[in-house]
């Protein structure tokens, strides 16, 4: 870092004017030379040190999208309406905010925090939390829930055991005592992630249309006002840096100090924004994350009428010894910065009083067009705010097809040693069953209030998250988020959009109706030509089916650099869905129930196709630890009808799961252990062999019960929607028992108590 104390010249403006030669650390803050002589050219001299250290964590892989915004630009070419309304915010802003109806927005995004999350489990993890629920309260909105999507090492990896707990700790500690409920994610274990864990967070929050609030600083005199918990030494650099390199084998490179988070002053700066928002003194608003004061004041400036000037000294500090340029980069978290009208200050100040909230005028709008910032009276920063928070580099790195693709995808998992006899089948089901993606995750969830607040509809272990929105009409909203990275490395373009379908099924097998997405597009390093054909061919996909779904981009994430040495972990888009739902009493379980009378038990059916499609399936990399061929077939449309039939399907049908991670097998034993009852089904009419029958992992299908005597019914309404239906049998009993069709002499059965030990059991015992 650039030093300032008592003993040096401070470097101000006028000192880089007369003092062109001297040498700056650029290349130690990340920058490249071409980048600092184009920061020199902009300004006419060499930056300060102050203005160094600003373009430094602004220009960062992390913060300015310099290697991906020209794949993340085709995103403005989906039509910004969703299939109930219309978008109020998008692309651009803090988070993607969406009209529900009733006067009712929501707002959504998710965001990643991996770097610092392996650096220091508990805090990466918690401050992740913190910094998405942030990007929500900006919106104007109150945040509902929040939502995890992890990725780790091998379970039985000493790494793992040392990230896992503290990740979840800190997701779980952080969300608990800002009272939101945690309704849903994902927990992933692949090789990859080993020494490079994937940390996703994501918050939902609500508001009503009038009370939507913009990140700009617009109205010259008006002044800014930063406000919450004081500035200190941690996390300087931070995530701006630390996501923005490729870590090592020994661990990264460069270690800036993560930031500590205090979800107690979170919760504080929570209400009291909401008192200012509804006191309507708030002309401007933008939350302290990446980048600190560096990314909030030339954000505010820039997308408002250009020019701010700040006292940095106003600055309250933990630590009185910070030097300008590292109050600049800091990321301490709990910060918030406020454009106010001068008649409005006196009330403002008074609400932040009232939260005991320190809130401090740092600043005015100004009509300059520049971010000019003193330090005891000496100019210290003297830029177009613009070229600090926009216009920073834009590269357009190579990328092409790897020479490896041709032979990973001819290497068809559809050609491994499969089970064929009965007593292989149950082997096979109860190995799968065990593993440690399809396991229980209740260890990890049970750390997680999934209630608080009286809201939550649906949680884990159902295949979305629902949250009641309006108590009185019961209005409310489902998330889901999904991704299989193994898909993706086979094909990057199918598997983002089977991260897509997958989060949309799951939304819509509660009953919602799919709105828009939110993605946290995981990659390595964007220097690798692979890893850049990966990226782009990811956006692609992405962006076509979004067309052809109907449903914009709201927003979402970029993280690069994810890799350890040379070895990247699997391309891992994750997407998000958020959608609507009229009725939250009318949503749709997800496991089936016992049933009494004369008739005992419920018809289930399988909607939907189901070929030999075991490439990147759970199966081939469980059994054989195998990855090669191709993945899954993508149909949209036939993902839509899926969607559109279960929603129309919403009081029919008595319970739905979707069928993705393997296969029908894993939906049979989800929804039979979710009340403890069980089932009994005959695949003779889904595909000749009852191997792929249970573990191909064809998309768009889904797995449902319904009366027994709306059976009719619900095969009517399947075929108005053009969605194929299979009766595969009766629910009841106290065994999951299976047979290939009357004519097989194929079949086996599994007592629900074993299914459930063995379910249950395997994170247990690998963290205890």
């Amino acid at each position: 870092m650039p030093e300032t104390s008592a003993a040096t010249t401070l470097d101000t403006v006028a000192v880089a004017a007369t003092d062109p030669g001297r040498e700056q650390p650029w290349a130690d803050l990340g920058l490249k030379a071409d980048e600092y002589d184009e920061i020199r050219t902009i300004l006419g001299r060499r930056p300060t040190s102050s203005e160094l250290a600003m373009y430094s964590v602004m220009w960062s892989e992390h913060c300015s999208y310099k290697s991906t915004k020209v794949h993340l630009k085709q995103f403005g070419e989906i039509p910004q309406t969703t299939p109930v309304g219309k978008m109020l915010a998008g692309i651009g802003e803090n988070a993607g905010v969406l009209d529900i109806g009733q006067g009712y927005a929501v707002t959504f995004k998710v965001e990643s925090h991996n770097h610092p999350s392996y650096v220091e489990p508990y805090q990466g993890a918690a401050t992740g939390v913190g910094g998405i629920v942030r990007d929500i309260l900006a919106m104007g909105a109150r945040p509902v829930a929040v939502m995890d999507p992890l990725r780790f090492g091998p379970l039985d990896a000493p790494d793992t055991r040392r990230v896992l707990p503290g990740i979840v700790a800190g997701v779980g500690g952080y969300g608990n005592m800002l009272g939101l409920p945690n309704i849903g994610g994902e927990a992933v274990f692949d090789a990859t992630y080993l020494g490079n864990p994937l940390v996703n967070a994501l918050c939902v929050g609500v508001l009503r249309h009038e009370d939507l609030h913009l990140a700009k600083a617009s109205g010259a005199g008006n002044q800014v006002i930063l406000y919450g918990a004081r500035t200190g030494g941690d996390g300087i650099g931070g995530v701006s840096v630390l996501a923005s390199e490729t870590f090592s084998e020994d661990g990264p490179a460069k270690r800036p100090s993560v930031q500590v988070g205090d979800p107690f002053m979170e919760k504080l700066l929570i209400e009291c924004t909401l008192e200012l928002f509804a006191a309507g003194i708030v002309a401007g608003i933008q939350d302290l994350g990446g980048a600190g004061l560096s990314c909030a004041t030339s954000e505010l400036a820039s997308a408002g009428d250009g020019g701010m000037h700040v006292e940095l000294d106003r600055v309250p500090l933990r630590d009185s010894s910070l030097a300008p340029e590292e109050i600049l980069m800091s990321e301490s978290q709990e910060r918030m910065m406020a454009v106010v009208e001068p008649d409005d200050v006196a009330t403002f100040l008074g609400i932040c009083a009232k939260w005991d909230v320190e809130a401090v005028v740092i600043g005015e709008v100004t009509d300059t067009g520049r971010l000019e910032i003193d330090w005891h009276g000496e100019r210290v920063v003297d830029v177009p705010p613009r070229s600090v928070a926009h216009d920073g580099p834009t590269y357009e790195r190579p990328f092409a097809r790897p020479s490896w693709q041709d032979a990973l995808q001819a290497d068809a998992a559809e050609d491994l040693p499969r089970p064929s006899t009965a007593e292989e089948l149950r082997a096979t089901l109860m190995a799968m069953v065990g593993s440690p993606n399809l396991c229980d995750k209740s260890w990890i969830t049970d750390q997680y209030d999934r209630y608080v607040r009286g809201n939550t509809v649906l949680s884990q272990p159902s295949d979305s998250g629902m949250v009641r929105v309006d108590e009185g009409t019961n209005l409310g909203v489902a998330v889901a988020t999904d991704c299989n990275g193994r898909f993706a490395k086979l094909d990057p373009y199918t598997g983002a959009q089977l991260a897509l379908a997958e989060s949309y099924r799951n939304v819509a097998t509660g009953g919602a109706v799919p709105l828009a997405i939110s993605d946290c597009l995981n990659f390595g390093s964007p220097e690798d030509p692979d890893v850049m054909w990966q990226f782009a061919e990811a956006c692609r996909g992405l962006k076509d089916a979004c067309l052809e779904l109907g449903i914009p981009v709201t927003g979402g994430n970029v993280s690069l650099y994810n890799q350890t040495g040379e070895t990247a972990i699997l391309p891992t888009p994750v997407v998000a869905v958020l959608g609507v739902i009229d009725d939250v009493t009318r949503r749709t379980p997800t496991g089936w129930r016992s049933v009494e009378g004369e008739d005992p038990g419920e018809t289930v059916v399988l909607l939907g196709h189901t070929g030999e499609e075991l490439s990147g399936s759970e199966w081939a990399h469980v059994m054989h630890g195998h990855l090669g061929g191709v993945p899954p077939v993508v149909d949209l449309g036939a993902e839509r009808a899926l969607a559109q039939m279960l929603h129309a399907a919403v009081g029919l049908v008595t319970s739905a799961h979707d069928l993705s991670d393997g296969g029908l097998a894993q939906a049979l034993v989800e929804s039979s252990l979710r009340h403890m009852c069980g089932v009994t089904v005959s695949l003779g009419s889904v595909v000749e062999d009852p191997f792929v029958a249970l573990f191909s992992e064809s998309a768009a299908g889904g797995l449902d019960t319904v009366p027994h005597d709306d059976v009719d019914a619900l095969i009517e309404l399947a075929a108005e929607h053009g969605v194929p239906v299979t009766e595969l049998g009766t629910t009841g009993g106290d065994l999951l028992t299976v047979s290939g069709g009357e004519d097989s002499g194929l079949a086996f059965d599994v007592n629900l108590l074993e299914l459930r030990s063995t379910w249950m059991k395997t994170l247990p015992l690998a963290l205890a």
